[in-house]
């Protein structure tokens, strides 16, 4: 938060993100209690740090003021709980980058530490390669608060960074890390290999956790680990203890449990969450609560992970 106009930052470290989902009352109006009560188990179950407005929490379904809130409420929720120091990054990607740069000075103003930034997209048959460097440029320029590049082509009409964009923009002073959801572990090698030391470099998904971290990357930012926290965490001490055999086990049933949040995508992670913990199923329309069966299918499709996720709790 700010005072007299300055902002206590927390630092990024290696470990597990968790892309938090949003939170919707009946009406479809941002439900705050929620999000803040969520987020307060999330820094609870050991997680490094939080990422709002990511793609598991329905950026594109939200206003401005609503980003705001929820970044906010996060923020106030995770200090609240007894974890102060837990970095909060905020989702500020848009189609222009003067958005972009808004999106981040908000994020500044109401307490992330950093964001993470997808790269424009809408036009892309227009905008050159140095126009979209300039545009990274740019708003890491304006941002109050260090940036993240998040590559998802997945989420960005088929527009893949490559490693050669993502080491030249990691120079800059203020673009600390990225986020690789394409998957493509050659291109995190290269960029873990060839950035500066600080600089992080994150898989974009659960199910990819150890080949990571084979390839020197510093962690995940992963939906999944809005269910099975404790378990996406485990499989990082196994693998940083040298207990391989163990850490690979476990990694199979992360990725089969991560298999249901990426084919089913955030409906999928919030309808798990409103069967095993009884609160947060509602999406925003056009996307709509599963019906019954489909709701009962992916109880059972995460029924191992969470097995798992409830022995861990209670150890």
């Amino acid at each position: 938060m700010t005072t007299n106009g300055t902002a206590k930052r927390n630092s990024l470290t290696h470990g597990v993100y968790v892309p938090t989902v949003a939170f919707f009352k009946p009406d479809e109006e941002i439900d705050l209690p929620t999000v803040e009560k969520h987020a307060a188990y999330l820094a609870r179950s050991g997680v490094t740090g939080l990422v709002t407005q990511g793609s598991n929490g329905e950026a594109v379904h939200l206003d401005r003021e609503e980003r705001k809130a929820i970044t906010a409420a996060t923020r106030r929720a995770v200090d609240a709980a007894g974890y102060p120091s837990m970095p909060v990054i905020a989702g500020c990607g848009a189609a222009s980058t003067r958005e972009t740069i808004q999106l981040c000075k908000d994020s500044g103003d109401v307490g992330a530490d950093a964001v993470l930034v997808l790269p424009p997209s809408y036009y892309k048959a227009l905008v050159t390669n140095e126009a979209l460097h300039a545009h990274f440029h740019a708003v890491a320029d304006a941002s109050p608060v260090p940036l993240l590049i998040y590559n998802f082509p997945g989420a960005s009409s088929g527009l893949d960074l490559s490693s050669d964009d993502i080491l030249a923009l990691s120079k800059h002073p203020n673009i600390i890390g990225c986020k690789l959801t394409c998957g493509n572990t050659g291109k995190l090698a290269r960029v873990a290999a060839g950035s500066k030391p600080e600089f992080l470099t994150f898989g974009g998904s659960a199910d990819f956790t150890l080949q990571t971290l084979i390839a020197g990357g510093d962690g995940i930012i992963g939906g999944v680990a809005n269910l099975i926290p404790r378990s996406c965490v485990r499989l990082m001490e196994l693998y940083r203890s040298g207990n391989i055999e163990e850490a690979q086990k476990l990694q199979a049933v992360v990725a089969r449990a991560d298999w249901g949040a990426i084919h089913g995508g955030f409906v999928a992670v919030k309808s798990a969450l409103q069967s095993y913990h009884g609160y947060g199923g509602l999406p925003r329309r056009p996307c709509v609560v599963p019906t019954a069966t489909a709701a009962a299918a992916i109880q059972e499709e995460f029924s191992e992970g969470m097995a798992l996720e409830r022995g861990l709790e209670k150890a």
